[in-house]
């Protein structure tokens, strides 16, 4: 019996877990039905003629088999395998063959380049996302009431304006109805493809692979544009990988094979079945396949999913940004927790309004979700096709059957390669949109890296060593004051310039001092028992390595508090310890010769306003002492 009821609430957990995982794992993939079809469909029929049958039904099987081997097969059953602990992404799977796991130098730094453009490529995505998904559920106003067009881009453009609003307050409010709304609209859309497959049975000769085969190698030159229309049906399948972490593979299986996928085939198919019985339909074939009394309620949950959507790819930018600052990527940020320290929910304000500039530029700038189709699909085959790369290293280094990696890995990464290659030819359309702002972000990101190593060796040469710091103690035994200085510090080696310069001018040293490092790990966390690492510099002097995995919010008093509760350091009162931060100012002199001078000039000016390290390392304002420090580089 126990065992029993055991078992039934573990299906109740893992049935909310599913139903919880629709919103933010489905949310973009499940509303592609609103665009994808009608854009494929349209890509391949001349102007002013109707769609022929045999380009209905070999656009709908290429959907369908695009579904079944990318997002199924590749995502669902293959790539949630290459977990990083539990967690997956691309800077996630970046960390299972980083540089320290690479053999030589040179593929070391092209592998973290080819990840690092990977995961900037979800920032271009995610400034097209919400434009796109939004613009196609309000266009069906013009489906219903033409006379309404006019409002469609205007309305739009509030709704997006209210989504970017709503995030300093935190959506946790509003995340545990997402699942059940998507549940709706999944359930919805698969009814309302029924309705379509009955209206054109002969639809249903898409389930086999040959209609789509056929009707491309008849299409000509043709058949690459299609094929790129059709990718759209696929984008937000990185969301399966991406979201991994947050709800366990399990349950995103069971919501893709139960629900979505079920779901998205009867649409797509019911679409199909609807322009043949009625071509004229191709105006907007999704929004036609509703009887006319659902018109407007249609348009309202259409408009709800698409919104539900749109807040995952903000949530997972936040999500993105949080790990690239903790891997060095990006400077430090505010990054606000509108829910305590509740895992996911954070928000930044910087990257909330980038990205609503970005997003309602691209609403103003291209004004239908036809124009914006160009953009849409180029950010994200490419993410895909970089994903199999470094799946297939992760793989290999797994140990893995190298012609199995091959066959597979490679098959699938020709597969990519062709869907990228077809919507790189939208570049001009609208394409370059989307990898501009990966490219602006991922030059920020070297820059950034480069900068910061520059930085540590301008650092380590004005350091004085350990050595050099207490023979200068004995020569010239310094006023000691009670209590006990923690003096933060990038690098393990040498004595913090906070703390030579607080004795150079002062004269004074704290009684106990700890010169703490912050460490990021390769792995999204770290345990409590593995957080410090403590090593004796003298005796009234400790280092401290704080370690920190990269899903984690670095807390150097929560750090230090564990540390004291295992005893590893010697006990004190945490409210009444002094911290010493560098107040560091950087100068571009050239000196380098690492990076030009006006690169140099960009380094300084994020550097200067990267948020302070007191802040950042959740240390009360109140205990903070910075140190003014300056460096020509």
């Amino acid at each position: 019996m126990t065992a029993a009821v055991q078992d039934h609430g573990h299906s109740r957990v893992r049935a909310a877990t599913a139903l919880a995982c629709m919103g933010i794992v489905f949310g973009d993939i499940g509303t592609s039905p609103l665009y994808a079809l009608q854009v494929a469909i349209n890509s391949a029929t001349p102007a002013g003629s109707s769609p022929a049958p045999q380009a209905i039904i070999g656009i709908v099987s290429l959907i369908f088999w695009s579904l079944i081997v990318v997002i199924s097969i590749k995502y669902a059953i293959l790539i949630m395998r290459a977990d990083n602990h539990g967690e997956g992404g691309i800077l996630a799977l970046l960390a299972l063959v980083s540089p320290q796991r690479a053999r030589q130098s040179r593929a070391r730094a092209l592998m973290v380049m080819v990840g690092l453009f990977g995961a900037t490529l979800l920032y271009g995505d995610g400034a097209i996302t919400p434009a796109m998904s939004v613009l196609s559920a309000i266009e069906g106003l013009k489906v219903y009431a033409p006379q309404l067009g006019h409002v469609v881009v205007p309305l739009t453009v509030v709704i997006l304006v209210l989504l970017f609003l709503v995030q300093k307050k935190g959506t946790g409010w509003i995340g545990g109805i997402f699942g059940p709304v998507m549940l709706v609209w999944f359930a919805v859309i698969g009814v309302l493809g029924i309705s379509g497959i009955v209206k054109g049975p002969a639809i249903l000769a898409a389930l086999s692979p040959w209609p789509a085969i056929d009707y491309l190698w008849h299409a000509g030159p043709l058949a690459f544009t299609v094929i790129g229309s059709a990718f759209l049906a696929v984008t937000g399948g990185e969301a399966l990988y991406a979201d991994m972490g947050h709800f366990g593979p399990f349950p995103i299986r069971v919501a893709w094979f139960g629900v979505a996928l079920p779901s998205l085939t009867l649409n797509y198919f019911g679409q199909g079945g609807l322009l043949l019985a009625d071509p004229l339909a191709i105006e907007n074939p999704f929004y036609r396949l509703a009887p006319e009394w659902s018109h407007y309620g249609l348009i309202v949950l259409a408009t709800a999913a698409t919104v539900i959507a749109s807040q995952a790819i903000i949530t997972g930018a936040y999500s993105l940004t949080q790990q690239a600052i903790q891997l060095g990527f990006l400077p430090r940020m505010n990054i606000i927790h509108t829910a305590g320290h509740e895992r996911g929910q954070i928000y930044i304000p910087l990257v909330n309004w980038t990205l609503a500039v970005a997003t309602l530029t691209a609403v103003l700038g291209f004004r239908s979700s036809d124009a914006l189709a160009g953009a849409y699909g180029i950010a994200v085959s490419l993410l895909m096709v970089i994903t199999t790369v470094l799946a297939a290293f992760v793989a290999l280094h797994w140990k893995h059957n190298p012609l199995i990696v091959l066959v597979v890995n490679g098959g699938l990464f020709l597969l990519e390669l062709l869907y990228f290659a077809s919507a790189s030819t939208k570049l001009l359309d609208g394409g370059w949109f989307p990898l501009t702002i990966s490219l602006i972000i991922a030059f920020l990101m070297v820059t950034w890296r480069r900068g910061q190593e520059i930085l540590d060796k301008a650092r380590l040469a004005v350091r004085q060593t350990v050595a050099d710091f207490n023979a200068g103690i004995k020569a010239n035994p310094p006023f000691r004051i009670p209590g006990t200085a923690v003096v933060l510090g990038r690098l393990t080696k040498g004595v913090p310039l906070a703390l030579s310069h607080n004795l150079k001018l002062n004269h004074v040293l704290h009684e106990k001092v700890l010169l703490v490092a912050i460490e990021i790990a390769e792995t999204p966390r770290v345990p409590d028992e593995e957080r410090a690492v403590i090593k004796k510099i003298s005796d009234d002097i400790s280092r401290v390595e704080l370690r920190y995995g990269f899903m984690e919010n670095p807390d150097v008093p929560d750090g230090l508090k564990t540390a004291l509760a295992r005893e590893q350091i010697d006990k004190c009162e945490l409210s009444r310890i002094t911290y010493y931060t560098g107040h560091e100012t950087i100068i571009a002199g050239g000196l380098s010769h690492g990076m030009a001078r006006w690169r140099e000039r960009l380094f300084a000016l994020m550097h200067h306003n990267a948020q302070r390290p007191g802040a950042y390392f959740s240390i009360p304002a109140e205990q903070v002492m910075e140190i003014g420090v300056e460096f020509k580089i």
